[in-house]
Protein backbone atom coordinates (compact mmCIF):
# COMPACT_ATOMS: atom_id res chain seq x y z
CA UNK A 1 0.00 0.00 0.00
CA UNK A 2 0.93 3.68 -0.56
CA UNK A 3 1.57 5.60 2.32
CA UNK A 4 -1.93 7.78 0.92
CA UNK A 5 -4.29 4.82 1.25
CA UNK A 6 -2.65 4.38 5.04
CA UNK A 7 -4.94 7.68 5.36
CA UNK A 8 -8.20 7.89 6.87
CA UNK A 9 -10.46 10.64 7.03
CA UNK A 10 -13.64 10.66 9.72
CA UNK A 11 -15.89 13.81 9.56
CA UNK A 12 -17.87 13.78 12.19
CA UNK A 13 -14.66 12.61 14.67
CA UNK A 14 -15.31 14.01 17.72
CA UNK A 15 -18.98 12.15 17.43
CA UNK A 16 -19.81 8.94 19.05
CA UNK A 17 -19.08 6.87 15.50
CA UNK A 18 -16.50 8.88 14.85
CA UNK A 19 -14.16 8.96 17.03
CA UNK A 20 -15.17 5.31 17.94
CA UNK A 21 -13.68 4.78 14.16
CA UNK A 22 -10.80 6.78 14.54
CA UNK A 23 -9.33 4.98 17.97
CA UNK A 24 -9.87 1.37 15.49
CA UNK A 25 -8.20 2.51 12.50
CA UNK A 26 -5.58 4.31 14.42
CA UNK A 27 -4.75 0.86 16.17
CA UNK A 28 -4.92 -0.43 12.49
CA UNK A 29 -1.94 1.67 11.43
CA UNK A 30 -4.00 4.20 9.59
CA UNK A 31 -3.28 8.06 9.68
CA UNK A 32 -5.97 9.89 11.40
CA UNK A 33 -7.28 13.21 10.09
CA UNK A 34 -10.73 13.87 11.75
CA UNK A 35 -13.62 16.71 10.58
CA UNK A 36 -15.69 18.44 13.45
CA UNK A 37 -16.46 22.09 14.59
CA UNK A 38 -18.58 20.79 17.48
CA UNK A 39 -21.65 21.81 15.86
CA UNK A 40 -23.59 19.36 18.61
CA UNK A 41 -23.02 21.92 21.32
CA UNK A 42 -24.67 24.93 18.93
CA UNK A 43 -28.10 22.50 18.14
CA UNK A 44 -28.05 20.95 21.50
CA UNK A 45 -26.08 23.56 23.85
CA UNK A 46 -23.93 22.57 26.35
CA UNK A 47 -24.81 19.45 26.81
CA UNK A 48 -24.15 18.23 23.58
CA UNK A 49 -20.77 19.71 23.54
CA UNK A 50 -17.84 17.29 22.29
CA UNK A 51 -14.47 18.60 23.06
CA UNK A 52 -13.62 16.68 25.92
CA UNK A 53 -13.94 14.04 22.89
CA UNK A 54 -11.68 15.64 20.58
CA UNK A 55 -9.15 16.41 23.40
CA UNK A 56 -9.49 12.55 24.23
CA UNK A 57 -8.58 11.64 21.14
CA UNK A 58 -5.55 14.05 20.46
CA UNK A 59 -4.28 12.19 24.30
CA UNK A 60 -4.57 8.30 22.82
CA UNK A 61 -4.11 8.63 19.14
CA UNK A 62 -0.11 9.29 17.77
CA UNK A 63 -0.23 11.98 14.99
CA UNK A 64 -4.15 12.58 15.26
CA UNK A 65 -4.73 15.20 12.76
CA UNK A 66 -8.07 18.01 13.82
CA UNK A 67 -9.22 19.66 11.01
CA UNK A 68 -11.85 22.46 12.46
CA UNK A 69 -14.33 22.54 9.07
CA UNK A 70 -17.96 23.07 8.55
CA UNK A 71 -19.08 20.29 5.95
CA UNK A 72 -21.13 23.27 4.71
CA UNK A 73 -18.31 25.28 3.52
CA UNK A 74 -17.68 23.35 0.27
CA UNK A 75 -14.68 24.97 -0.88
CA UNK A 76 -12.53 24.37 2.54
CA UNK A 77 -13.87 20.50 2.03
CA UNK A 78 -13.05 20.09 -1.59
CA UNK A 79 -9.25 22.13 -0.65
CA UNK A 80 -8.88 19.88 2.42
CA UNK A 81 -9.66 16.67 0.86
CA UNK A 82 -7.72 17.37 -1.83
CA UNK A 83 -4.76 18.05 0.15
CA UNK A 84 -4.98 14.69 1.96
CA UNK A 85 -5.70 12.52 -1.10
CA UNK A 86 -7.14 10.08 1.60
CA UNK A 87 -7.35 6.41 1.05
CA UNK A 88 -10.46 5.98 2.78
CA UNK A 89 -13.34 8.25 3.74
CA UNK A 90 -15.75 7.84 6.53
CA UNK A 91 -18.97 10.54 6.72
CA UNK A 92 -20.38 10.49 10.31
CA UNK A 93 -21.34 14.23 10.49
CA UNK A 94 -24.71 15.15 10.37
CA UNK A 95 -27.21 17.37 12.34
CA UNK A 96 -28.45 13.94 14.26
CA UNK A 97 -32.10 15.01 15.53
CA UNK A 98 -35.31 14.61 13.89
CA UNK A 99 -37.11 16.75 17.03
CA UNK A 100 -34.47 19.23 16.26
CA UNK A 101 -34.86 19.41 12.49
CA UNK A 102 -37.85 21.05 12.64
CA UNK A 103 -36.62 24.29 14.06
CA UNK A 104 -33.55 24.49 11.54
CA UNK A 105 -34.79 23.17 8.56
CA UNK A 106 -32.04 24.96 6.77
CA UNK A 107 -29.14 24.06 8.67
CA UNK A 108 -30.50 20.81 9.13
CA UNK A 109 -30.19 20.27 5.02
CA UNK A 110 -27.47 22.11 4.50
CA UNK A 111 -25.60 20.20 6.97
CA UNK A 112 -26.60 16.54 5.99
CA UNK A 113 -27.72 16.97 2.53
CA UNK A 114 -25.60 19.57 1.02
CA UNK A 115 -22.46 18.91 3.49
CA UNK A 116 -22.78 14.82 2.07
CA UNK A 117 -22.64 16.57 -1.39
CA UNK A 118 -19.84 18.14 -0.97
CA UNK A 119 -17.75 15.65 0.64
CA UNK A 120 -18.91 13.08 -2.03
CA UNK A 121 -17.66 15.66 -5.07
CA UNK A 122 -14.46 16.55 -3.27
CA UNK A 123 -13.63 12.65 -3.10
CA UNK A 124 -15.09 12.17 -6.81
CA UNK A 125 -12.43 14.62 -8.01
CA UNK A 126 -9.34 13.81 -5.45
CA UNK A 127 -9.48 10.25 -4.74
CA UNK A 128 -12.46 7.92 -6.54
CA UNK A 129 -10.83 4.70 -6.04
CA UNK A 130 -11.32 5.15 -1.93
CA UNK A 131 -13.78 3.62 -0.69
CA UNK A 132 -16.44 5.74 1.02
CA UNK A 133 -18.53 4.63 3.74
CA UNK A 134 -21.35 7.26 4.91
CA UNK A 135 -23.29 6.89 8.08
CA UNK A 136 -27.19 6.70 7.03
CA UNK A 137 -30.20 6.17 9.34
CA UNK A 138 -33.03 3.91 9.36
CA UNK A 139 -35.09 7.37 9.52
CA UNK A 140 -34.82 7.45 5.93
CA UNK A 141 -37.84 4.60 5.98
CA UNK A 142 -40.01 7.20 8.03
CA UNK A 143 -42.81 5.87 9.73
CA UNK A 144 -43.33 3.58 7.22
CA UNK A 145 -42.24 0.63 9.90
CA UNK A 146 -45.51 1.47 11.75
CA UNK A 147 -47.70 -0.01 9.02
CA UNK A 148 -45.92 -3.43 10.32
CA UNK A 149 -48.59 -5.55 11.92
CA UNK A 150 -47.57 -5.64 15.85
CA UNK A 151 -48.37 -7.65 18.64
CA UNK A 152 -48.48 -5.83 22.70
CA UNK A 153 -46.20 -7.64 25.04
CA UNK A 154 -46.18 -6.62 28.68
CA UNK A 155 -42.92 -4.59 28.21
CA UNK A 156 -42.56 -4.30 24.63
CA UNK A 157 -44.46 -3.87 20.76
CA UNK A 158 -42.47 -6.40 18.66
CA UNK A 159 -43.66 -7.30 14.93
CA UNK A 160 -46.76 -9.90 14.31
CA UNK A 161 -45.63 -10.91 10.69
CA UNK A 162 -43.67 -13.53 9.60
CA UNK A 163 -41.90 -11.38 6.55
CA UNK A 164 -40.11 -9.48 9.46
CA UNK A 165 -39.65 -12.19 12.44
CA UNK A 166 -36.00 -10.94 11.55
CA UNK A 167 -36.54 -7.14 11.05
CA UNK A 168 -36.71 -4.40 8.55
CA UNK A 169 -34.44 -5.45 5.30
CA UNK A 170 -32.73 -3.15 3.02
CA UNK A 171 -35.66 -3.12 0.44
CA UNK A 172 -38.08 -1.80 2.67
CA UNK A 173 -39.79 1.11 1.14
CA UNK A 174 -38.56 4.99 1.93
CA UNK A 175 -41.75 6.31 0.29
CA UNK A 176 -45.32 7.14 1.02
CA UNK A 177 -44.25 7.83 4.51
CA UNK A 178 -43.67 10.88 7.46
CA UNK A 179 -39.65 10.73 7.81
CA UNK A 180 -39.58 14.09 9.58
CA UNK A 181 -37.53 16.58 8.19
CA UNK A 182 -34.16 15.41 9.50
CA UNK A 183 -35.14 12.48 7.61
CA UNK A 184 -35.72 13.72 4.55
CA UNK A 185 -32.38 15.13 4.75
CA UNK A 186 -30.68 12.09 5.50
CA UNK A 187 -32.72 10.52 2.61
CA UNK A 188 -31.42 13.05 0.27
CA UNK A 189 -27.50 12.32 1.49
CA UNK A 190 -28.25 8.39 1.07
CA UNK A 191 -29.56 8.71 -2.24
CA UNK A 192 -26.78 10.81 -3.06
CA UNK A 193 -23.94 8.77 -1.95
CA UNK A 194 -25.76 5.37 -3.72
CA UNK A 195 -25.89 7.78 -7.01
CA UNK A 196 -22.24 8.56 -6.90
CA UNK A 197 -21.39 5.11 -6.40
CA UNK A 198 -23.90 3.96 -9.17
CA UNK A 199 -22.93 6.72 -11.58
CA UNK A 200 -19.05 7.33 -11.44
CA UNK A 201 -17.96 3.75 -10.34
CA UNK A 202 -17.19 4.47 -6.55
CA UNK A 203 -16.96 2.34 -3.87
CA UNK A 204 -19.83 3.91 -1.69
CA UNK A 205 -21.38 2.72 1.38
CA UNK A 206 -24.65 3.58 2.69
CA UNK A 207 -25.07 2.28 6.96
CA UNK A 208 -28.67 2.99 7.73
CA UNK A 209 -28.21 3.21 11.84
CA UNK A 210 -30.49 2.07 14.15
CA UNK A 211 -29.76 3.16 17.53
CA UNK A 212 -25.80 3.58 17.66
CA UNK A 213 -24.55 3.58 20.87
CA UNK A 214 -21.86 3.41 23.51
CA UNK A 215 -19.78 4.74 26.30
CA UNK A 216 -18.49 7.79 24.80
CA UNK A 217 -21.95 9.58 23.47
CA UNK A 218 -22.78 13.21 24.48
CA UNK A 219 -26.38 12.15 24.59
CA UNK A 220 -29.10 14.40 25.22
CA UNK A 221 -32.94 14.24 25.31
CA UNK A 222 -33.45 14.83 21.44
CA UNK A 223 -30.79 12.26 20.67
CA UNK A 224 -28.60 9.53 22.11
CA UNK A 225 -31.10 7.21 23.92
CA UNK A 226 -29.18 4.84 25.82
CA UNK A 227 -26.72 7.52 26.82
CA UNK A 228 -29.19 10.06 28.18
CA UNK A 229 -31.52 7.52 29.63
CA UNK A 230 -28.32 6.14 31.71
CA UNK A 231 -27.47 10.07 32.54
CA UNK A 232 -31.08 10.55 34.07
CA UNK A 233 -30.55 7.64 35.81
CA UNK A 234 -27.74 8.50 37.52
CA UNK A 235 -28.53 12.14 38.17
CA UNK A 236 -32.09 11.20 39.35
CA UNK A 237 -33.50 13.21 36.56
CA UNK A 238 -36.86 12.65 35.13
CA UNK A 239 -36.71 10.84 31.66
CA UNK A 240 -39.65 11.77 29.19
CA UNK A 241 -41.58 8.84 27.43
CA UNK A 242 -43.01 10.24 24.64
CA UNK A 243 -45.88 7.79 23.31
CA UNK A 244 -46.67 4.40 22.71
CA UNK A 245 -46.57 3.38 26.75
CA UNK A 246 -43.16 3.09 27.14
CA UNK A 247 -43.06 0.13 24.88
CA UNK A 248 -41.46 1.22 21.57
CA UNK A 249 -38.06 -1.11 20.89
CA UNK A 250 -35.14 -0.29 19.15
CA UNK A 251 -31.92 -2.32 18.33
CA UNK A 252 -28.42 -1.27 20.15
CA UNK A 253 -25.55 -1.28 18.23
CA UNK A 254 -21.84 -0.36 20.21
CA UNK A 255 -19.84 1.66 18.29
CA UNK A 256 -17.21 -1.22 18.02
CA UNK A 257 -19.64 -2.94 16.12
CA UNK A 258 -20.03 -0.68 14.05
CA UNK A 259 -16.08 0.31 13.27
CA UNK A 260 -15.30 -3.01 12.51
CA UNK A 261 -17.79 -3.70 10.27
CA UNK A 262 -16.59 -0.69 8.24
CA UNK A 263 -13.27 -2.45 8.49
CA UNK A 264 -14.52 -5.37 6.76
CA UNK A 265 -16.44 -2.93 3.93
CA UNK A 266 -12.66 -0.51 3.83
CA UNK A 267 -11.05 -4.29 3.08
CA UNK A 268 -13.30 -5.40 0.64
CA UNK A 269 -15.47 -2.64 -0.60
CA UNK A 270 -18.49 -2.33 -3.05
CA UNK A 271 -20.02 -0.07 -4.97
CA UNK A 272 -23.09 1.47 -4.28
CA UNK A 273 -23.84 -0.71 -1.07
CA UNK A 274 -27.07 -0.72 1.56
CA UNK A 275 -27.25 -2.11 4.74
CA UNK A 276 -28.90 -1.82 7.62
CA UNK A 277 -26.86 -1.23 10.60
CA UNK A 278 -28.37 -2.08 14.16
CA UNK A 279 -28.32 -4.62 17.25
CA UNK A 280 -30.79 -7.07 15.80
CA UNK A 281 -33.05 -8.48 17.75
CA UNK A 282 -30.98 -9.68 19.62
CA UNK A 283 -29.53 -6.37 21.14
CA UNK A 284 -32.99 -4.93 20.74
CA UNK A 285 -35.27 -3.65 23.85
CA UNK A 286 -38.13 -1.42 24.70
CA UNK A 287 -37.72 1.92 27.06
CA UNK A 288 -39.33 0.00 29.83
CA UNK A 289 -36.79 -2.84 29.17
CA UNK A 290 -33.63 -0.30 28.93
CA UNK A 291 -35.03 1.15 32.18
CA UNK A 292 -34.88 -1.97 34.12
CA UNK A 293 -31.58 -2.49 32.75
CA UNK A 294 -29.91 0.97 33.88
CA UNK A 295 -31.69 0.15 37.28
CA UNK A 296 -29.96 -3.41 38.23
CA UNK A 297 -26.40 -1.94 37.14
CA UNK A 298 -26.68 1.46 38.98
CA UNK A 299 -29.06 0.70 41.91
CA UNK A 300 -31.04 3.91 41.30
CA UNK A 301 -34.94 3.73 40.34
CA UNK A 302 -35.54 5.49 36.91
CA UNK A 303 -37.40 8.80 38.02
CA UNK A 304 -39.90 9.34 34.07
CA UNK A 305 -42.69 11.31 33.14
CA UNK A 306 -45.14 10.28 30.54
CA UNK A 307 -46.56 12.35 27.46
CA UNK A 308 -49.05 11.08 25.42
CA UNK A 309 -47.69 12.05 22.31
CA UNK A 310 -45.22 10.45 20.44
CA UNK A 311 -42.81 12.33 18.21
CA UNK A 312 -43.18 12.67 15.07
CA UNK A 313 -42.23 10.24 12.83
CA UNK A 314 -41.04 7.99 15.11
CA UNK A 315 -41.00 4.34 15.57
CA UNK A 316 -43.26 2.21 17.30
CA UNK A 317 -41.16 -0.89 16.78
CA UNK A 318 -37.69 -1.02 14.75
CA UNK A 319 -35.08 -3.45 14.59
CA UNK A 320 -32.43 -4.33 11.90
CA UNK A 321 -32.51 -7.58 9.50
CA UNK A 322 -28.83 -8.24 9.71
CA UNK A 323 -28.37 -11.19 7.02
CA UNK A 324 -27.33 -9.47 3.90
CA UNK A 325 -24.24 -7.86 6.02
CA UNK A 326 -23.33 -11.10 7.35
CA UNK A 327 -23.93 -12.66 3.88
CA UNK A 328 -21.74 -10.52 2.36
CA UNK A 329 -19.24 -9.56 5.06
CA UNK A 330 -19.25 -13.27 7.19
CA UNK A 331 -16.54 -12.19 8.91
CA UNK A 332 -18.78 -9.71 10.76
CA UNK A 333 -20.99 -10.00 14.20
CA UNK A 334 -22.55 -8.37 16.82
CA UNK A 335 -19.89 -9.00 19.69
CA UNK A 336 -20.94 -6.91 22.07
CA UNK A 337 -24.08 -7.18 24.38
CA UNK A 338 -26.96 -4.54 25.20
CA UNK A 339 -26.35 -5.59 28.88
CA UNK A 340 -22.16 -4.90 28.58
CA UNK A 341 -23.32 -1.52 26.50
CA UNK A 342 -24.96 -0.16 28.92
CA UNK A 343 -23.06 -1.44 31.77
CA UNK A 344 -19.95 0.99 29.61
CA UNK A 345 -22.26 4.12 29.57
CA UNK A 346 -22.90 3.64 32.96
CA UNK A 347 -19.37 3.73 34.04
CA UNK A 348 -18.30 6.88 31.97
CA UNK A 349 -21.10 8.53 33.23
CA UNK A 350 -19.72 7.93 36.69
CA UNK A 351 -16.32 9.03 35.38
CA UNK A 352 -17.69 12.33 33.54
CA UNK A 353 -19.83 13.13 36.72
CA UNK A 354 -17.14 12.70 39.02
CA UNK A 355 -19.02 10.24 40.77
Amino acid sequence: MSDRSRIILVTGSSGLIGSEICVTFAQLGYTVHGIDNNQRAVFFGPAGDTRWNQQRLSREIPGFAHHELDMRDRAGVIDLVGRLRPGVIVHTAAQPSHDRAADIPFDDFDTNAVGTLNLLQAARLACPESPFVHMSTNKVYGDRPNTIRLRELETRFDYDDPNHVNGIDEGFSIDQSKHSIFGASKVAADVMVQEYGRYFGMPTCCLRGGCLTGPNHSGVELHGFLSYLVRCNLEEKPYTIFGYKGKQVRDNIHAHDVAMFIKRFVDAPRVAEVYNIGGGRENSCSILEAFAIAERLTGKKQNYSYKDQPRVGDHICYYSDLRKMKRDYPGWAITVSLEETIRQIVEQWHARLGR
